[in-house]
Order: structure tokens, then sequence, then C-alpha cells
């Protein structure tokens, strides 16, 4: 029978948020690296490569990563996303992302503001072009 004092000290035990390092579940990602190519004045494919994503949205968070520098270093501020394809083999995440890139906000719901998704990709830790 467990005393009514020792409740609350087995409730905080477990409540005890620390992750092990050896833990799997702790994201420790490895980007691979970003292909951009050109297909238009305003229309630019991506490639990322990662391994040690959780799932396929860390691949496209990091294309669109690439995506809103890109936009940045052209001097544009703005991208709007086309699509994206995401596959996994052998551990290895890939995304083939398009994207517009402009000057002003596009039209559509999937827009991007280039220097806010910058700012948060690297508060998160996430690479760049």
């Amino acid at each position: 029978m467990i005393r009514a004092a020792l409740i609350p000290s087995l409730l905080l035990a477990a409540c005890d948020t620390q992750v092990s390092s050896d833990d799997p579940a702790v994201f420790a990602p490895e980007y691979l690296g970003v292909e951009t190519r050109l297909l238009d004045s305003d229309l630019v494919q991506f490639q990322v490569s990662m391994k040690g994503a959780r799932d396929g949205q860390d691949a496209v968070d990091y294309a669109e990563c690439a995506a809103a520098q890109y936009a940045l270093i052209r001097g544009y501020g703005f991208a709007r996303h086309l699509r994206t394809k995401v596959h996994e083999k052998g551990g290895v995440w890939t995304a083939d992302a398009v994207y517009t890139i402009s000057p002003s906000l596009p039209r559509g719901l999937r827009t991007i503001d280039a220097e806010v998704t910058v700012a948060n990709c690297a508060e998160n830790g996430i690479p760049t072009v």
C-alpha cells in the first residue's frame, strides 16, 4: 500500500522530462546538401537530402529553407510553393521541390516571406543554400 505522503513524490518522478542522448527519439538530423536548378527566370527546383529525419516533413522543411534563402540571394522577398515530392531510401530522405520566387507577395495560399522563413530556419537549426 502506498502512503499518501509518497504520492506527490511519485507524481513528480513521473514528470521527469529529461531525454537521454541515447534515446532514439532525439532528433539529430544530418543535412546532406541542396541542389538548385533555375527552370525559368522565376521558377526554381530544389533537391535536398538528409539523414535522421523524423519523417518526410523534415525534408520538406529543409527544401523550404533552401527556397527562402535562394529568394533572398536573388534579391526577392517571397516564394510560392508549387510542389514537393518526398522519398526515403535506406534512411536517406530526399525532397524535390519547385517554387516560384518574386519581389512582391505572389497570389496563392502557399506563399512564404523569405526573411521570416530564413530566420525561422536558423532558429530551428535548418541550413539554407
